[in-house]
Order: C-alpha cells, then structure tokens, then sequence
C-alpha cells in the first residue's frame, strides 16, 4: 500500500482548496464591504466540507463512487451555474433592488456552494482508502488549506470588487459558471 506524506497531502490541499477560492473570490466580488463574520461563514463552511468529504469517500467505496461519479458533475455544474447566472444577471441589469438579492454567505445558498467545491475531496478520499494515510491528518490539512483559500478569496474578491463596481459581480457570476463547466467536462 503506498504511503502519502506530509508533502503530497499538501499538493492534494492546495489543489482542492482552488474551487474553494474561486468561488470565494466570486461571492467577495458580490459583497458591498468586506465583512469579518461573512468571511468565517464562507471559510467554516467551506473548511468543514473539504474536510469531511474525503470521510465519505472512504467509507462509500469504489462501486458507489463510480455510479454516483456522472451525477456529481451535473449537481456541481447546475448549482455554481444557477449562483453565477444570478449574479451576472444582477451585474448586467444593474437593478437597485429593495430587498437584497440572495446571501451567498448563509443558509441554503452556502451549503449548496460549500457541497459543489467539495465534490472532488470526496474523490480524494477514495483515494485515500487505497494509500497508507492519516484519515483524521489529511481532513485537517485539507480543511485548514480550504479556510485560508477561502477567506484569502472573499477578501480578494471584495477589495477588487470595489475597484471594478458591478463589473465585478459579472466577472464573478462568470467565474462561476466557468467553474460549474469545467466541474462538469472533467466528470464526463
């Protein structure tokens, strides 16, 4: 059974964490002003599925992995496209709107978003049930990676938010959408 060090479990952190900062950077481009508790519902919310998922993915199996693996894609591609839609379509109408669109930083809207980042650490963890590997060691690298990307990207996004106005809302429903594709293509 090969072993996975510190080293490559790092590797597998950053490279999952790069939705989770995507993402980030899209929502931080949709926030007026930077908000500390906003930033530590992104980052929690998706720290804690980054790190759990690979849970799952060990304990499901390669049989249920491989049924599931076509519907993976298409969930991940049609919530990050519905978000990003929304948010370009705000960006291009420019509304002034009463009641503020959707929180992507609570409720439904984050779990959702958390749940598509994450798909792929599900994956991982597969693959860590075929390597010699610290379950509990690879979760908290993972999740402390999905954090910083996490909280990094909103900051990032707000800060140039603000300089590109509602430009940045389409940038960032775009961004999305690009991401939801390529989730998409690599399922396929």
């Amino acid at each position: 059974m090969p072993e996975i060090d510190i080293s490559y479990l790092l590797l597998i952190a950053l490279g999952l964490s790069a939705d989770c900062f995507a993402v980030s950077l899209g929502i931080g481009t949709h926030e007026k002003k930077i908000s500390i508790s906003a930033m530590f519902r992104i980052g929690t919310s998706f720290s804690l599925f980054q790190a759990l998922m690979p849970v799952f993915g060990w304990l499901l199996g390669k049989s249920v992995i491989s049924m599931l693996a076509p519907v993976t894609g298409w969930g991940a591609f049609l919530l990050l496209a519905l978000v990003g839609g929304h948010m370009l379509w705000e960006g291009i109408t420019n509304r002034e709107q009463k009641k503020k669109p959707g929180d992507y930083t609570r409720g439904w809207l984050l779990v959702g978003l958390s749940f598509a980042t994450s798909i792929d650490a599900m994956a991982a963890g597969l693959s860590f049930a075929m390597a010699a590997v610290s379950l509990p060691g690879a979760c908290l690298i993972i999740g402390v990676t999905a954090f910083i990307a996490s909280a990094a990207g909103y900051i990032i996004g707000n800060r140039s938010g603000r300089l590109l106005g509602r430009w940045a809302e389409v940038l960032g429903g775009i961004l999305l959408i690009g991401i939801g594709v390529h989730m998409l293509v690599g399922s396929l």
